[in-house]
């Protein structure tokens, strides 16, 4: 066993690398470009919706507050009507990436953590390469993706965007594992 005090190393420079990775993705390759689309005539939808002032959160149109509301005939009517909407809002103003990119890198330091506690209950100081290779991107690649299939399974999310963003996963766990390869104790 090793203990987690010995895998700072290699928790902080996965997290540093995935991040630089997460960027150059995003920035360079352009494959999520097409993530979002835009929404018709989204000046007119815009005009519509700011005289409710709507505050930051997540919202669902229609939405039934029980399931014997969901079973009800003014439901079924609303739902059929549409538009049926999952709608995230944030606060007007600036866009900033500050807090989501300090937040991005954090989120991957625990992604590490959470690796690292797994291998080092698994593994033992000089533990081969390819073994601390598989334990951790395993772990890592959980923590990087599948939760996301939950969106499209439960939200219908586009499957296309969610098999991305698992792809981006399985790159983030693979440059976690080569890390913690590279850096296990001996």
């Amino acid at each position: 066993m090793v203990s987690l005090a010995a895998l700072w190393m290699p928790i902080v420079v996965s997290a540093v690398i995935v991040f630089v990775a997460s960027s150059l993705i995003h920035m360079l390759l352009g494959y999520h470009a097409n993530d979002w689309r835009s929404m018709p005539r989204e000046d007119d939808v815009m005009a519509a919706l700011r005289p409710f002032n709507i505050p930051p959160g997540d919202y669902m149109m229609p939405r039934a507050g029980s399931m014997k509301a969901m079973k009800s005939e003014a439901f079924n009517q609303k739902m059929k009507a549409g538009p049926v909407a999952l709608m995230t809002v944030v606060p007007k103003g600036d866009w900033s990436m500050g807090l989501p990119m300090a937040l991005w890198f954090l989120y991957s330091v625990v992604v590490g953590l959470f690796s690292a506690y797994i291998a080092s209950h698994a593994l033992a100081p000089g533990a081969h390469y390819l073994s601390v290779f598989r334990f951790v991107g395993t772990a890592a690649f959980m923590g990087y993706s599948l939760a996301l299939a939950q969106w499209s399974i439960w939200y219908r999310r586009n499957w296309g965007t969610t098999l991305l963003s698992m792809f981006d996963g399985l790159l983030y766990a693979l440059l976690t594992a080569g890390v913690f390869g590279w850096l296990w104790p001996h």
